[in-house]
């Protein structure tokens, strides 16, 4: 794991940490410390104006803008108590973090964020989040395809499954772009972006 560079317009990509999400048991790290690592990600790209994107993954109470599809794991049905999909407090104090609402794994398909990088002028993303091989991953591999450059900072992001994490980052994200940790993304950006 070593990161090169991030360029003048990166922004950071925090996926799903919004409360009925980071309640769950996380592996290899705790919710709680992805959000404090993401946290601190944040307040370091927003005090250099670059930009933060929360994403948050949501249905409707009939579930008529989920993704449909036969599968043998389905939530479809699912009852999600009130405030379940609101961003943690941790990382909703920025006025000006762009906010994304996805109905799917991908934080690109089917929303705006693709429009509102390109906008910004954003070459590259650092991603978060919760699950790594799930909604990271899948934005990952998006961002990718996209012609973004994409950073991993990998102990900003957890699974519920130790297995499933650990074949993200050691399999799938070193053919996406480079992984470092939180560390390794702070010091790289005081470098870059004075």
């Amino acid at each position: 794991m070593s990161l090169t560079t991030l360029d003048p317009r990166t922004a950071l990509v925090a996926i799903d940490l919004q409360n009925g999400i980071v309640g769950m048991p996380t592996q290899p790290y705790a919710a709680a410390d992805v959000v404090s690592r993401t946290a601190s990600l944040a307040d370091a790209f927003r005090s250099r104006g670059l930009p933060v994107v929360l994403v948050r993954v949501s249905f409707a109470a009939d579930w008529a803008d989920a993704v449909p599809g036969r599968t043998e794991r389905q939530a479809r049905g699912l009852a999600f108590p009130d405030g379940w999909d609101v961003i943690v407090d941790e990382l909703s104090g920025g006025p000006g973090d762009i906010r994304v609402t996805k109905h799917n794994w991908s934080a690109f398909h089917g929303t705006d964020l693709d429009v509102q990088l390109r906008r910004r002028g954003i070459t590259q993303i650092v991603l978060t989040g919760i699950a790594t091989s799930i909604g990271v991953e899948s934005t990952a591999r998006d961002a990718y395809a996209h012609g973004y450059h994409v950073t991993l900072a990998t102990d900003a992001m957890a699974d519920s499954d130790p297995e499933a994490h650990a074949g993200s980052v050691e399999r799938i994200f070193p053919r996406l772009g480079e992984s470092g940790t939180t560390a390794d993304v702070l010091e790289l950006l005081a470098k870059t972006h004075a």
